[in-house]
């Protein structure tokens, strides 16, 4: 009898442990969710953001400022005459011994010689301007190249002649003195035709061919380099013939905005 008691509370024990019955503190333990540990601090992104948050946002230096370096007479020199955007003027000297490594002769109607230096320009520049007098030709203007690229050594002669014969002060007003001219760049062609009698006359700006130039030369790249009313900004007399090749997308934009480059460069570009 003591032997089949045992053996039916050994059966009740084995049943209720199969039930699932445990010690609620092992229970407890095992269905809470263990606490996250604390992340240990990154000392990395903590400098990263600090030295981020110490610095001063960085401004870009302007165009004009950037590309320019005073020599040892005081002239500023542009440092970068092969650009083809680049500015030269009164105050922005070309290196005396710049010379565009990559001038062509753009097979246009010419007025000077076939052996002339002045025929020539740019590759980039006289490939435009040939477009350009196709394009005017189509539309029933002849247009002739009267001077392109002019060397350092060049414009000094000339300008030592006008300076010769009408005075120094007249001659600044109209022709530019070595280092300072815009043809030195090669991407500058004076523009006649025969309505103007080859010659380079602010006339020719009231005619039916300069005024087709005015309005049409920004298509091509070029731009009217010294406008009428400008010459205070310029430093030169009104030249209706004188169109200076800056790339199509500035030329569009002078040409839309009616500046000069001196008012594009200060005011408009970044």
């Amino acid at each position: 009898m003591k032997k089949l008691l045992m053996m039916i509370s050994i059966l009740v024990f084995i049943s209720i442990s199969g039930c699932g019955i445990v010690d609620n503190d092992t229970n407890d333990i095992e269905d809470t969710p263990k606490e996250e540990e604390p992340e240990e601090p990154n000392d990395k992104d903590d400098k990263d953001q600090a030295n981020n948050e110490d610095k001063e946002p960085v401004e870009k230096e302007p165009y004009l400022e950037s590309t320019i370096r005073t020599d040892s007479d005081g002239k500023n020199i542009v440092t970068n005459p092969s650009d083809i955007i680049v500015l030269v003027n009164k105050n922005r000297n070309l290196p005396s011994d710049y010379e565009p490594e990559d001038l062509i002769s753009p097979g246009t109607p010419f007025r000077q010689g076939q052996d002339s230096p002045v025929r020539f320009m740019r590759e980039e520049a006289g490939l435009a301007l040939r477009e350009m007098f196709a394009a005017g030709e189509e539309a029933g203007f002849i247009y002739y190249g009267r001077s392109g690229y002019r060397s350092y050594q060049i414009q000094q002669i000339l300008f030592n002649n006008y300076a010769e014969a009408h005075g120094e002060e007249a001659a600044n007003k109209f022709s530019a003195r070595p280092g300072q001219s815009e043809h030195q760049t090669g991407l500058v062609m004076d523009i006649t035709s025969e309505v103007a009698n080859f010659d380079l006359t602010e006339e020719f700006g009231e005619t039916e061919d300069g005024k087709w130039l005015q309005e049409n030369a920004h298509r091509f790249g070029f731009i009217l380099r010294y406008p009428k009313g400008k010459e205070d900004i310029t430093g030169y007399q009104y030249e209706p013939w004188h169109y200076r090749y800056v790339g199509k997308e500035m030329a569009k934009e002078v040409y839309e905005l009616d500046v000069t480059l001196e008012e594009y460069f200060k005011d408009y570009y970044n």
